[in-house]
């Protein structure tokens, strides 16, 4: 067995960091803190535009086409390891579809938020002007919808992950908390070297993330 870095540092700042917000975000929607509310959402804002361009240029474990596999890989997964298969270095095909599906909900959530009205339009997201009082009002419904959805997502996600840790005594918790998962030597040989320009494609995703969220909070005023 051969201990190898996994889980890169921003994936492990991502998951940690987007459900102490979305809980924030919850708290002060509830306490009417909606000064705070809003700031919470720009940084899921920012957390969720960052994950997708580093699901596009970032660490192998990281990107979508790593662990988004077709229905045939997934139903294979279900059935059963393939003897003498090499272990599965990031998420396996079916938990690479609950990301998929966690970030698409988070990404309804978000966008129904931006564009929501409130009853008095008093406190409404900041591209609340580009649609018309009915449809923002919808948006406002579905920004509520979509947040208990996402809620029943995370709830499954929890499981799973408990699952793996103790019925299957794969340690994904204290993996994403030091980035590091013991690998037979098949797949440690078939892990893609790092590439040098990840530095790089970091600052990028990260400047981008920055700029949308400047760009949508002002509401593309200029």
């Amino acid at each position: 067995m051969v201990k190898v870095k996994i889980w890169d540092l921003p994936i492990r700042i991502f998951h940690w960091l987007l459900p102490l917000l979305l809980g924030f975000s919850w708290y002060s929607a509830e306490t009417r803190a909606m000064d705070w509310h809003r700031y919470s959402g720009y940084a899921v804002l920012g957390l969720l535009i960052f994950r997708l361009c580093w699901g596009l240029w970032g660490s192998h474990s990281a990107r979508f086409a790593s662990f988004i596999k077709g229905p045939a890989s997934v139903l294979a997964y279900v059935r059963g390891p393939k003897p003498l298969a090499p272990a599965i270095v990031g998420h396996n095909p079916l938990g690479g579809w609950s990301v998929a599906a966690l970030l698409l909900v988070l990404t309804v959530q978000v966008g129904s938020g931006l564009f929501a009205v409130d009853v008095d339009g008093l406190e409404s997201g900041p591209l609340s002007r580009l649609v018309s009082f009915d449809a923002g009002r919808s948006l406002a419904d579905i920004h509520e919808v979509s947040f208990n959805i996402l809620l029943a997502l995370v709830a499954v996600h929890l499981v799973a992950i408990l699952w793996y840790e103790f019925a299957r005594k794969e340690r994904l918790v204290m993996a994403m908390l030091h980035g590091h998962k013991q690998l037979d030597s098949d797949s440690h040989s078939s892990l893609p070297p790092t590439p040098s320009s990840l530095p790089v494609r970091l600052l990028a995703a990260l400047g981008l993330s920055a700029v949308m969220v400047y760009l949508i909070s002002s509401g593309f005023r200029f």
